[in-house]
């Protein structure tokens, strides 16, 4: 766990994906087209990917990808994040990571 709380905590908006998750591609576009640059973390990349996995499951994560950090706060996966989109709640939370 101290490794995902190290890695969601080396940007603003961190993102931990899979490449072949659609609904993680889905979320970093939402973040790019809102004019930030995620850190993004394509988690089955790398060799730790299943306890990287557990330690988001562990944290809250309904599932592991996308699991987004802003501030290095746990926001949630696409519902969380798509619901704050919509309620106009999510364009506050990353005002000071605008590129």
């Amino acid at each position: 766990m101290d490794k995902v709380m190290r890695m969601s905590s080396e940007k603003g908006v961190v993102i931990f994906t899979k490449s072949s998750c659609c609904l993680s591609y889905a979320v970093q576009v939402l973040f790019q087209d809102l004019g930030v640059n995620p850190k993004i973390h394509e988690i089955d990349k790398d060799p730790e990917c299943r306890e990287i996995e557990k330690a988001l499951m562990r944290l809250g994560c309904s599932k592991p990808v996308p699991a987004v950090f802003i501030g290095g706060k746990l926001v949630g996966s696409t519902n969380e994040v798509m619901s704050m989109h919509l309620s106009s709640s999510l364009v506050p939370l990353v005002k000071p990571y605008l590129c």
